[in-house]
């Protein structure tokens, strides 16, 4: 059942020996029971070499794994080390423990599907990166994603000649973003235009939408993009968010892929359940990520900027190379309504007509 022994453990490390040597990018397709029980800790040895391998060579090569079936115990941490993660729908399942002991031990009825499937770490959990309806899909989504990477830390990103004039201007740009602040519209619908021939590649396209990731080009050139998303909690930064950018922005640096940032963000969600979820400390993940980032770093503000949501998009103070502004745009403590009824809190209050 494709569970993990001892020789099939040395197999595996030899192959991320030499990619980490040649300096190429790692593909694994996982489909195993975890590790092989008949040979004891022997097989559990074999998981400890695979995961030292695999940090050894994070951010050195990329690391990508497709899950094509089961994935269960120690079989998925191989996965959560590598840089993308790849979940085909129905057959790719990635669990600790199965639904058998889970009812054993909390007394839950649950299915493979609802606690490991493809959908479940793509929209809930944030474990997967893709989702793919079938393996040729999967497969298809793969080797797009690998046009975007180089083949190690020491080479730059693969160019190609997109036919797409880097000096064009798309007037549709001056309609997408409405002036109203209150009103959402699409972000990608941005990202479209500026990009070469509209080509974005996201990245967990499922979770976390109030911030979108993902990969193209301009000019040729491959570009890692961060965007708040209006259509989703008004593009605001929550705990998902933080973590999904952070993780996004530390990957563009370790393969040389300069960061292009459109803000439009009015501060971080509020709220209890944010506050006792770790907002600070998720949010300051974001913080030490971009000031870490030695690539290019560009940031276009679209229209709100506020507070210390402002500085977690990449502002100029956070090492931003460049920071531009649209006409709409406003960089602020806060809106002006909040600020008015706290500065002039004494006047309003003894108003008349307040």
């Amino acid at each position: 059942g494709g569970s993990l022994g001892e020789m099939h453990a040395k197999k595996i490390c030899k192959v991320l020996d030499m990619a980490l040597l040649n300096g190429a990018p790692v593909v694994g397709i996982n489909d195993s029971g975890g590790a092989r029980i008949q040979e004891g800790v022997d097989s559990l040895s074999g998981y400890g070499n695979i995961f030292f391998r695999n940090v050894k060579a994070s951010g050195i090569v990329p690391q990508i794994s497709i899950i094509a079936g089961p994935s269960a115990g120690g079989a998925v941490y191989s996965p959560a080390l590598m840089d993308f993660v790849f979940m085909v729908d129905k057959i790719g399942i990635m669990h600790i423990t199965g639904p058998a002991v889970i009812k054993a031990v909390t007394g839950e009825d649950v299915t493979s599907e609802e606690i490991g499937g493809a959908m479940t770490h793509n929209q809930k959990s944030g474990v997967a990166h893709f989702f793919s309806a079938n393996e040729d899909d999967c497969f298809l989504q793969v080797r797009k994603l690998l046009s975007f990477l180089p083949s190690n830390n020491m080479e730059e990103p693969p160019f190609a000649d997109t036919g797409d004039d880097p000096e064009r201007i798309d007037m549709r740009l001056r309609e997408l973003v409405p002036t109203n602040p209150n009103k959402g519209y699409d972000v990608k619908d941005v990202i479209g235009c500026v990009v070469d021939n509209g080509d974005f590649f996201e990245v967990q396209p499922y979770w976390a939408q109030n911030i979108v990731t993902g990969f193209a080009r301009v000019g040729g050139r491959v570009i890692g993009i961060i965007a708040n998303q209006a259509r989703h909690l008004a593009g605001c930064l929550d705990i998902d968010a933080s973590d999904k950018a952070s993780r996004f922005i530390r990957i563009c640096d370790a393969y040389n892929i300069p960061v292009v940032n459109f803000v439009d963000v009015p501060g971080y969600l509020p709220g209890k359940t944010q506050e006792l979820g770790g907002i600070i400390r998720h949010g300051a993940k974001m913080l030490y990520a971009y000031s870490e980032a030695t690539v290019p770093k560009i940031t276009v503000i679209l229209r709100k900027a506020y507070g210390g949501s402002y500085l977690g998009m990449c502002s100029k103070d956070l090492g931003a190379d460049v920071v531009l502004a649209w006409p709409q745009a406003e960089i602020a403590v806060m809106g002006a309504e909040g600020a008015a009824n706290i500065v002039f809190k004494r006047e309003i209050d003894q108003a008349e007509d307040k």
